[in-house]
C-alpha cells in the first residue's frame, strides 16, 4: 500500500470512530468540514431530520486575492457561516472535523465561528 492510500484510510477510520459518538440534533446540529485539495466546505446538518441547514465554501471566494485553503479564508468561511446560523437562532453546535486534526484550517474555521458567538 502506498503512503497516500495509507493516509487517506487512518482518516476514513478515525472519521467513522468520530461519527460514532457525534449526532447533531434539531437544538445543537453538527458542523461538518471538509477539506479538498483545493477548497473547504462547511454545513450545519441536522441529523434527526436529515437536511442541512446552513453551507459555506471556499469555491466562491475571490481567487485573485487569496489562496483558496488560507487561514484567512478558513477564518472567514467561520464567520460567514456563524452569522447564517445565528440568523436560524441556533447557538450551539457539535463540531465534526472528519477525522482532520485540529489545527490549521481546521482550527481557524472553528475560531471564526466562534467569534460569531458559536459554542461547540
Amino acid at each position: 500500500m502506498n503512503k497516500a492510500k495509507g493516509k487517506l484510510l487512518f482518516r476514513e477510520r478515525k472519521k467513522r470512530r468520530i461519527r460514532k459518538k457525534i449526532f447533531g440534533l434539531a437544538n445543537r446540529p453538527r458542523l461538518c468540514v471538509y477539506k479538498s485539495n483545493r477548497y473547504i466546505y462547511a454545513q450545519v446538518i441536522d441529523d434527526e431530520r436529515g437536511c442541512t441547514l446552513a453551507f459555506v465554501s471556499s469555491q466562491k471566494r475571490d481567487k485573485t486575492s487569496h489562496n483558496c485553503k488560507s487561514l484567512s479564508i478558513a477564518e472567514a468561511l467561520g464567520q460567514e457561516l456563524g452569522k447564517k446560523v445565528r440568523a436560524l437562532g441556533i447557538e450551539e453546535l457539535v463540531f465534526d472535523r472528519s477525522g482532520y486534526p485540529y489545527k490549521g484550517k481546521m482550527k481557524a474555521l472553528a475560531e471564526g465561528a466562534r467569534q460569531e458567538g458559536l459554542r461547540f
